[in-house]
């Protein structure tokens, strides 16, 4: 029995290891080198359930599964020729029909093999020019992965290739073949590739340069998606630049059924100045783009396009929503919030993942329990990523249990409370005072004991602050007084929350009516 798990097994372990342990091997993702050579090492000794290497044939070399992957080009000599070209028949059988991953792993296998039987044959002298072996015609283009870069540069001709070419370029040939291939076509073509050929070029395009693809006259959308649709995972941004760019300055143009067919990987590949080019139509009609590759600054450009092209569903929410999803990881908190209070979002895992941390930050406890509704468990899922840990902390905890309820931890202590108030007293006695004065004169101040100050305009309230006991008789009392020159301040200071009226002040040549009043005396300390 292992005492450690498998996958993290040291050099020294495997060939300790109980007889089981290949078939535990299997089952991990991946191998260290040291564990590639230790099992190399083991499978090399013979003493396993698969024998010795020089007595594999076929069905051994599939039951070894995973592990095939890891084997070294001498373990692979020592398997019989026929063994190894039964191999790779089987896995270029099954190369077109496989997905982009599964392909690449083929790959890997077969350039293994490759290199295997190249090791076992005897090179071939270079000085004789000739193809020393069988040449490769439309009859046996299959066979070209099973020969060498070498090989395949004598015994192709570029005739043969050309009229084969999108035959040749869908087998699972080696870079190094690919390479051989390119050579041909471009020394058929010294002035540059007819368009119609650019379609078929296949996984033979990304080993082109930018200054290469300047030249091309990729003039039509079946062009260009042809080229990136063949070999699209192996271009580099720069390709995709170039390829864009010359594009545009032959004459094509952006379009939503474009953008649908390249898709938004290849959309994420381009320059900032080429996304800010796209018009806003285009992105209306191109359907539901994935910009989850792309940086944060394309994405907040993407959203605007999107916004703007959505703008006339804005006040149908339901359907606004379901248009601009796929561009939400550029969207401001503020639209955020706005679909927030909608509440028609029930946002997915997925895109709540894609927004931007930053602006996430800014949502409140309701903002994300609107927005993702009945999903809102998919929160609880997404705890421990950092931005949704960052954005707890600032949160109360009172908040995160009572209005999401799905048991967050790690947010603010509830507050302790208010400031204490000023006055000593529980009981307010309201009292308004109006005061309107029309004077032709200064009115003179009006002095007090207070301790506030109360600034008294032409129309002025007067509010004074009490801290010993007053009547619990709310008092209202309203002085008009008419006057047509500034009041001046009146300063006060009274230890109650009252507010007291002013008596009528003593005008000079002006006319004042009053309406008198009587208030209850208040103590003064």
């Amino acid at each position: 029995n292992l005492g450690e798990p498998v996958c993290e097994l040291e050099l020294a372990t495997i060939p300790a290891s109980d007889p089981d342990i290949l078939e535990k091997l299997k089952l991990c993702p991946a191998l260290t080198g040291a564990q590639r050579d230790a099992l190399n090492a083991l499978l090399l000794s013979g003493a396993t359930a698969y024998g010795d290497p020089s007595s594999w044939d076929l069905q051994t070399l599939q039951d070894l599964g995973p592990l095939v992957l890891a084997l070294n080009q001498t373990m692979l000599g020592l398997v019989g020729k026929a063994a190894r070209e039964d191999f790779r028949s089987s896995i270029a059988a099954a190369y077109l029909s496989q997905g982009r991953s599964q392909r690449g792993k083929s790959l890997i296998l077969l350039r293994a093999l490759a290199a295997a039987s190249a090791a076992a044959r005897p090179r071939l002298k270079h000085s004789s020019g000739r193809c020393e072996s069988k040449l490769v015609t439309a009859s046996n283009i299959e066979d070209i992965p099973y020969i060498s870069a070498e090989e395949l540069d004598l015994c192709l001709s570029s005739e043969v290739l050309i009229e084969n070419l999108e035959a040749v370029l869908e087998l699972p040939v080696t870079t190094e073949s690919l390479r051989v291939l390119k050579k041909k076509v471009d020394e058929v073509y010294p002035s540059g590739i007819p368009e119609e050929q650019l379609r078929h070029l296949g996984q033979l395009s990304h080993l082109y340069t930018e200054q290469e693809i300047s030249q091309w006259p990729v003039t039509s959308n079946d062009t260009l998606t042809a080229l990136l649709s063949s070999s699209g995972e192996l271009w580099e941004d720069s390709q995709v630049q170039q390829l864009f760019k010359r594009y545009l300055a032959l004459g094509g143009s952006w379009t939503g059924p474009l953008l649908q067919e390249i898709g938004g990987e290849f959309l994420c590949k381009l320059q900032e100045e080429q996304i800010q080019q796209i018009p806003s139509g285009a992105i209306g009609t191109a359907g539901q783009l994935n910009i989850s590759s792309c940086s944060q600054t394309k994405k907040e450009l993407l959203y605007g396009k999107a916004r703007e092209a959505f703008a006339s569903l804005a006040s149908t929410p339901g359907p606004y929503y379901c248009r601009i999803r796929p561009y939400l990881g550029g969207a401001p908190a503020e639209d955020l919030k706005d679909l927030a209070n909608a509440g028609v979002t029930n946002m997915d895992q997925d895109t709540f993942l894609a927004l931007n941390p930053q602006e996430f930050q800014k949502l409140s406890v309701t903002d994300v329990k609107n927005l993702l509704g009945k999903n809102l468990p998919e929160l609880k899922k997404a705890e421990h990523e950092p931005w949704v840990v960052s954005w707890v902390q600032r949160q109360f905890q009172r908040e995160l249990d009572c209005v999401l309820g799905i048991g967050l931890e790690g947010g603010l202590p509830d507050p302790t409370g208010t400031s204490p108030a000023t006055a000593t007293s529980s009981v307010t006695t309201p009292t308004t005072v109006t005061s309107m004065v029309t004077a032709a004169t200064p009115v003179p101040t009006t002095p007090t004991t207070a301790t506030s100050s109360v600034t008294t305009p032409t129309t002025a309230t007067f509010s004074v602050t009490a801290t010993i006991p007053v009547p619990t008789t709310p008092v209202t009392a309203t002085s008009t007084v008419t006057a047509t020159t500034p009041v001046p301040t009146t300063p006060a200071s009274v230890t109650s929350i009252a507010t007291v009226p002013t008596s009528p002040h003593p005008v000079t040549s002006a006319n004042v009516t009053s309406v008198p009043t009587t208030l209850p005396t208040v103590p003064v300390t």
